[in-house]
């Protein structure tokens, strides 16, 4: 039998480039229900883990968190393909979807839990974030000074069961209906080439 014959080889079967390997980022911004249902939506976006970072105690846990003494904040630890988003591409977001110069506060959320603050993986995520507070602050997005917090990556302890997908799974819950659900709908309209899938009615 001639070679013509046989299937294709090995080599041209093979994708042509490794699968890119998934990137870290880490930030707080308020309510880590608000930012998984922000940052879940995003195309390239492969998981969004709420919990707690930045503190001294060893895996606090939400009611001490809560108490604001363990100096944790409810954070968000992303990850992302960085062939479809770029770092930068979640800092736009990130800025866009919270107050970042309220220190200490979100809304009606108070306490050092809710503050503002990246946690950088990397030089050059530390780069970036700079880059992008410098931006964000020539462009005048805001009227009042920037308070986040810039950090290095501390240890991240992903929050109870019941805090995941939190807006996904409880729509109807006062706290979603009055705040997460106006912040999403506001989110999906500004990012909406952006995201996994059109938005649905509602918000």
């Amino acid at each position: 039998m001639s070679d013509t014959s046989r299937p294709e080889s090995p080599a041209r079967d093979a994708p042509d480039r490794p699968a890119t390997e998934l990137a870290s980022a880490t930030l707080a911004g308020g309510c880590f229900w608000c930012l998984e249902a922000v940052f879940g939506d995003l195309a390239g976006v492969e998981s969004v883990t709420s919990g707690y970072t930045g503190g001294h105690v060893p895996d606090p846990g939400y009611e001490r968190v809560c108490s604001g003494t363990t100096g944790h904040t409810e954070a968000v630890h992303i990850r992302f393909d960085p062939d479809v988003i770029g770092y930068r591409d979640l800092l736009a977001v990130f800025f866009s979807t919270h107050d970042p110069t309220t220190r200490d506060r979100q809304g009606n959320d108070v306490g050092p839990q809710y503050r503002s603050a990246i946690f950088y993986h990397d030089d050059s995520q530390r780069a970036d974030a700079e880059a992008v507070m410098r931006e964000v602050t020539a462009a005048g997005l805001y009227p009042a000074p920037l308070v986040t917090e810039l950090e290095p990556a501390a240890a991240f302890y992903p929050a109870e069961a019941y805090h995941r997908d939190y807006y996904a799974n409880n729509p109807g819950e006062g706290y979603c209906r009055v705040v997460i659900a106006p912040k999403l709908a506001k989110f999906r309209k500004q990012y909406l080439d952006r995201l996994k899938r059109p938005a649905t009615a509602g918000g």
